[in-house]
């Protein structure tokens, strides 16, 4: 028999439906689905008729569960949640033992993407010279030494989804790529083609630095003046982690002190930073507003993923997706 399922998300139609283009369809196909889709808004009117789900297929908007939530929907076993990070609603569903499959790896395609093209430009010296041209207005705006992709070094902090896929597609390029993460092995490392090095050394050593550390208190302020200050001529500084792992009064003051260097900065801490904030006015530092997730025509990708697991999970197949404890003590 087909399981019991509803929709919990809460998405603005702005960014595209995660269960358009037949997703939706696909999923009614597959389950008993309850006509309404469930959010913090409207749970308390939906409730009554909640108490069969078995299966939530969820996006971003999903609610954090309360033990009011979990009396409404005494049968519910799994929850498979078309978006990214998990963390803001995971662990009550976790230490229950209900099974949380998460789309990040989908997600982390656009991400990874966004970067490759950033790293590519910035081996160019496009963002140096594209200043430079507007102050000087000749050609004296590329008269610096700009190293071009060949042989070149790009550094990785942190390994995780996003870091694995875009040193998978910079496996195309002619790059060395080194990397920092505590929990990068030997063996990991060479299967990607990356070499493990200090976090002081992906400084040092790299022309272009991406930061895609995971969000955790331990990584509050990770880096700082002392690495920025350490990066080579006309480095690029890469940020789609988290603003609150960069001391951000640092790196201002360092781009303020290097003006070869460049910053790429699409998170910050907070979001958007205050109306005050020296990020706004730095000439060599690129703020975008948080633009690197799925968006627009992406979106059913996440969609498709989950839908894959949930076919897995129907047919007692092992799940690649799931967040259990262990994943979610990880998770940026």
């Amino acid at each position: 028999m087909r399981p019991k399922a509803a929709f919990f998300h809460d998405y603005p139609a702005a960014d595209g439906d995660v269960f358009g283009k037949g997703r939706r369809e696909r999923i009614a196909a597959l389950t008993q689905l309850h006509p309404h889709v469930v959010s913090a808004r409207n749970f308390d009117a939906q409730a009554a008729r909640l108490a069969d789900v078995e299966v939530i297929f969820a996006s971003w908007g999903m609610i954090r569960f309360e033990e009011r939530h979990f009396r409404a929907l005494p049968k519910l076993k799994a929850v498979f949640y078309a978006a990214g990070n998990v963390k803001a609603f995971a662990q009550p569903l976790v230490e229950r033992g209900i099974v949380l499959v998460s789309a990040w790896e989908a997600n982390a395609i656009p991400v990874a993407e966004m970067c490759l093209s950033q790293i590519l430009l910035s081996l160019r010296g496009y963002f140096r010279s594209v200043r430079r041209y507007r102050d000087l207005r000749t050609f004296e705006a590329k008269a610096f030494h700009r190293t071009g992709v060949n042989g070149e070094t790009v550094g990785m902090i942190g390994m995780g989804k996003i870091g694995t896929l875009l040193t998978r597609l910079l496996a195309s390029y002619p790059l060395k790529v080194i990397a920092h993460d505590p929990f990068l092995s030997a063996e990991r490392a060479t299967a990607l083609g990356v070499e493990r090095v200090a976090l002081d050394q992906v400084f040092q050593r790299a022309l272009v630095v991406c930061n895609h550390i995971p969000d955790l208190p331990s990584t509050k302020g990770a880096l700082s003046a002392r690495h920025f200050r350490a990066m080579r001529d006309g480095a690029t500084f890469v940020n789609t982690g988290r603003g609150a792992q960069v001391v951000e009064a640092d790196l201002a003051a360092v781009l303020r002190e290097r003006p070869d260097l460049t910053a790429l900065v699409d998170v910050t801490w907070p979001e958007p930073p205050p109306a005050d904030s020296a990020l706004w006015d730095l000439p060599n530092l690129v703020i975008s507003p948080h633009i690197g997730g799925t968006v627009g025509d992406e979106v059913v990708r996440l969609a498709d993923l989950v839908i894959a697991e949930f076919e897995a999970w129907t047919a007692g197949q092992p799940l690649q997706q799931q967040v259990t404890a262990e994943v979610l003590a990880t998770m940026g």
